[in-house]
Formats: C-alpha cells, structure tokens, sequence
C-alpha cells in the first residue's frame, strides 16, 4: 500500500493551542509498518516533527517538511505478581488510558489523570503531577531509529530521566520515534495523597479510604478548575517548567520572599513553582492582544481568540524578561517551539 501524504494542510485542528498554521505534508501513521515506508521513501532525510496531540507544541510559523501524526491505537497487558505490565500504543490518548487502567485496577497513574496528550510523549517529557511522575512506573517503550530505520525497545535507565527531561529531549532529540510505552503498575495500589490540594478535596468530600478513582477524580477536577479546556480556549497546559534552583540561591530568596512557595529535591536543590513567579509580576489574568495568562493559572498561556503562534511567543518573552528581573531567575518553556 502506498503512503498517503496529504499536502497544504491546517495544522489548527492538530494542536491544542489552535493556532492555524499549515504544514507542506502530513502523514498519519496507525500502524508501525508506515514508518519503515517512510523512512525507505527517504523523508526522514528531509525536514520532519512528530505529532502526537498536539498538546505540548506551538506553531509559531508555517511548516516547512513533514508532520508525522502517531495515531496507533492498542492496550495490552500482563501479570506478573503483585504487578501489571501494561503496554500501550503511541496513539492511545493518555487520559483514555489512565481510566482504562483505573477500570482494571491497575494502579500507579492514577495522580497523572487529565494530563493531555498521548501515550507517546510520556516518556519524552517525563509527565508527572500531583506527586507523581511517569519515571516511577515506566517500564520500557519501543522506538523507531528515523536513522537506521530499525526498532529499539528502551528500558528506564536507558532513557536518562530527569524533572520532565529524557533522553528523548536531549542527545536523542527528533531522532527516535516511540511507538508503544510499556508501564509497570500495581495490582496492589499504594495511594499518594500527598499534594496538599488533593487532602483538602479528600475532607472535603469526606473521602476516608480513596481508591484509584477517587484519586482520579479528583485530580481531574483539580485541574478543571485550574486549567481552560482547549476544546474552547486555545492552550498547551503548563508553558513553562518549574524552576528548580541551588538551596544557597533560594536561601536568599527566601530572606526577601518569606512565603515563596518551594518543595525540596536531592541534591541540595529546590524547586519553585513557576505559575507564582508569574503571578507576582502581575501578569495573572493579563491579555497580550490575542494572546493572554489564565486567570485561575498564571502557568497557563491562552489563545484568547485567533492569536498567531508569534503572539504567544511574544508574550512568554515578556513574561520571562520579567520574571529575571524581579527573581533572578530565568523560566524555561515547557513547550516545543515550531
């Protein structure tokens, strides 16, 4: 079967930011065979970014190559012990396979409910929330060598996991293809409660013993109220990554911002959390033309309507530039600039 390439094609409906850019091709791949087409048709040669759901990119421009959409589906497990070995399609969407889990009693990803985007970019971004993150339940996941053409299985130590870091991120960036994420989980859930707004839900809905739903549930309508559906307000969740910075440096932020919220990490390091930061430069519920902040999440860059990718950009630049100058400290974006 020949590949279908789709040309001159919106990428709007593709990304979660909404932002109307078009790409030269696109080319959706439901099953792995495709990619061993088209890395024998030579395209891996030529310009080339791979698309999940769109939830953690912004198109500042047109693209000029291939976009190369992972749309596979497939969920496959087995026991093994206490434990369950879970593996997944890169194109499961990665909320339809938290409440799968959850539904066969599979514990572990409970907390990361919500999270937008694919199975496939798990890794890459290391996605966490809540108190967990993915590095803890990861297994293994199967990749595509846009170099070689051929397919390699990476186990955990493999893929350098770091805060919303991998491999995958750095030295191997834009070479490997995931296809399918392996998750090890547990038949026997240890429940982590604690991020402090997930307790106060819990007392509040006078939950004494929660289960995985619950917890799922929870997380869920904590990130509802925080976060705008991209169904109706353009948006790639967290923009920016939580800064995380020596204890000698927080120390002395500490001296001019008694009540800076902080959560300790190894190696003598602290991490802050970014939305306030933004929040105290005042830019909290603030629109950029177009563009704005979310006024229940400053974290949370929005297309107010029909901003260009460049307006969002333009607005994450101020926001950093402000946030050096008041804190010293410099964000990092969260997101794939395009």
């Amino acid at each position: 079967m020949e590949l279908n390439i789709q040309s001159n094609i919106s990428l709007k409906p593709f990304n979660t930011f909404g932002i109307d850019a078009e790409t030269n091709f696109l080319i959706e791949v439901n099953e792995n065979e495709t990619l061993t087409k088209i890395f024998k048709k030579g395209i891996f040669k030529e310009n080339f970014f791979v698309l999940g759901a769109g939830s953690n990119v912004l198109f500042t421009k047109a693209f000029e190559g291939y976009i190369i959409r992972m749309n596979s589906k497939g969920i496959q497990s087995r026991i093994e012990g206490d434990h369950v070995y879970v593996t997944a399609q890169a194109g499961e969407i990665w909320n339809d396979f938290v409440w799968y889990c959850i539904h066969h009693s599979y514990a572990g990803i409970e907390n990361m409910a919500l999270i937008p985007g694919t199975v496939g970019a798990s890794p890459v971004q290391n996605i966490g929330a809540y108190g967990t993150e993915l590095m803890y339940v990861f297994h293994t996941c199967e990749a595509f060598d846009t170099q070689t053409g051929e397919f390699t299985t990476f186990k955990k130590d493999d893929c350098k996991f770091s805060y919303r870091d991998s491999i995958f991120k750095s030295k191997f960036k834009g070479r490997f293809i995931i296809t399918e994420v392996t998750y090890k989980l547990n038949l026997s859930p240890a429940i982590n409660t604690s991020y402090g707004a997930i307790e106060s839900e819990l007392v509040k809905e006078k939950i004494v013993n929660p289960s995985i739903a619950d917890i799922a549930t929870i997380v869920s309508k904590i990130r509802v109220e925080k976060l705008p559906d991209p169904s109706t307000v353009g948006n790639a969740g967290s923009f920016f990554k939580n800064p995380i910075i020596s204890l000698h440096i927080f120390k002395k932020l500490l001296e001019h911002y008694p009540s800076i919220p902080h959560y300790p990490m190894p190696n003598d390091e602290t991490k802050l959390a970014a939305g306030w930061l933004i929040e105290q430069c005042g830019w909290k519920g603030k629109e950029y033309g177009q563009a704005g902040v979310w006024k229940n999440q400053a974290l949370v860059l929005i297309n107010r309507q029909n901003a260009t990718g460049q307006e969002i950009y333009n607005l994450s630049e101020q926001i950093i530039t402000d946030v050096v100058n008041k804190f010293g400290i410099r964000l990092e974006r969260e997101v794939n600039l395009l």
